[in-house]
């Protein structure tokens, strides 16, 4: 039996095949597996976020025999107690880029006793690894895409055999029902046909997408799984697009709340008020807005297509700062990534690099018209229009809304409105 015991310290790497950090830890001795609760990133989390999480660790801890240990506590302190408690000789983990992840392993690496092994990341290309010939990071995503592509990425690795899994006292897995864990990722990618994606993805009426931005999130499986023998163009864009994301936001940490141009720290934005409310909870007289939001307060998810319009609609027609719409849906949505969520939020907003320009400004009902044209993802999430046929359920103040309520705002004007402020800070 080996004398030498490391700690495998799971974070967003949330399975077993494909993760060297763990592949590091078993070549190194017995293993604990260590999952730390943070009372900093759960009280940030909602709900959906929660339970996905829960049932995600039930399922690790099921992989490692029953032994996966969870402790509650700020890490820099739960971390090092741990590596002390078993005489640890390292820490495994794989790295996080998050601003917020590296200044909280930076604090548990000053604690510990043992070094803090970094192996591994949750992306096919680690942030700051594609440079442009000058040395710096892609500001606009395609020429990004074709020095990823060159770049390229390893084979996924198999799970390690025969692991000598370390047991210690833990604290109970949060309650959970959500279906989750490695084996479910796998069972869904596996069960999905990428071929199709390109020409359904824009469809939240149609079953078009993977869903698999909530295995990403949790490291149930990673990129390098999905991207092997993958023969869809666009499919491999989006995984792309997220690695996109979190190289910009490694270069530049505040665009999780500041715009990444700098003119847009002018604009003229109105303070969130009973209007912000009625976007939240689903009751804009918008039926595709409405649609998206009750989808996201009833499933923790909401199709992407319509994550552009709803954010749209936020800055565009109410004049909301965008950051309180990616605050909203950080909390709202299981899949919530800070990088692809801020990042995503100011492409929409005009404001990030390779932004669509200001001016695009999606109209709520003509984007529900062709993307959802025969009404029935409306009629979905918005009871109130079920009675409406085709079409009509995207505009039902012709045809008799009944209980539902009446346009929060003239969109013709609201825009004239965005276009007028726009004006002034280019001026």
């Amino acid at each position: 039996m080996s004398t030498v015991t490391t700690v495998m310290w799971f974070r967003r790497d949330l399975r077993l095949a494909d993760n060297p950090a763990l592949l590091d830890a078993v070549a190194g001795g017995r293993v604990l597996g260590l999952f730390v609760l943070d009372p900093l990133l759960w009280g940030r989390a909602g709900d959906p976020r929660r339970e996905h999480l829960a049932a995600s660790l039930r399922s690790l801890s099921a992989s490692t025999g029953g032994r996966l240990v969870v402790r509650r506590g700020d890490p820099a302190v739960v971390v090092p107690a741990v590596a002390d408690e078993i005489g640890a000789s390292s820490v495994h983990i794989s790295a996080d880029y998050a601003p917020y992840g590296q200044q909280r392993d930076q604090a548990v690496e000053a604690s510990l006793r043992c070094p803090l092994v970094r192996t591994g990341s949750p992306y096919a290309v680690a942030p700051g690894r594609v440079l442009n010939q000058q040395g710096r990071s892609y500001q606009v995503f395609t020429p990004y895409f074709k020095a990823w592509l060159a770049h390229g990425w390893r084979q996924p690795v198999a799970a390690p055999t025969n692991v000598e899994w370390m047991s210690a006292p833990s604290e109970d897995l949060p309650a959970g029902s959500a279906t989750a864990g490695e084996q479910a990722a796998l069972d869904r990618w596996r069960s999905y046909d990428p071929t199709g994606y390109e020409a359904e993805r824009d469809r939240p009426d149609l079953d078009g997408t993977s869903r698999m931005s909530v295995p990403l999130k949790y490291g149930e499986i990673h990129p390098r799984t999905m991207l092997a023998g993958l023969g869809s163009e666009a499919y491999r864009r989006e995984l792309a697009w997220r690695e996109f994301c979190a190289d910009l936001l490694v270069r530049y940490p505040e665009a999780a709340w500041k715009p990444l141009r700098p003119e847009f720290e002018k604009m003229q934005y109105d303070e969130p008020g009973a209007l912000f409310d009625a976007w939240r909870e689903g009751r804009t007289g918008f039926p595709f807005v409405d649609a998206g939001m009750r989808q996201l307060a009833a499933s923790g998810f909401m199709h992407n297509r319509v994550r552009m319009v709803v954010a749209s609609f936020l800055v565009k027609d109410l004049h909301v700062h965008w950051k309180f719409g990616a605050r909203w849906f950080m909390r709202s949505l299981t899949d919530g990534d800070l990088a692809s969520n801020a990042l995503n939020w100011q492409w929409v907003a005009g404001c990030g690099a390779d932004a669509a320009p200001y001016f695009r400004i999606f109209n709520p009902v003509g984007q529900g018209l062709k993307f959802d044209p025969d009404g029935s993802y409306v009629r979905r999430w918005v009871p109130e229009l079920r009675h409406l046929h085709g079409k009509q359920a995207h505009e039902p103040w012709k045809y008799g809304a009944g209980d539902y309520p009446g346009p929060v705002v003239d969109h013709a004007e609201a825009r004239r409105e965005s276009l007028r402020r726009y004006e002034a800070i280019r001026s």
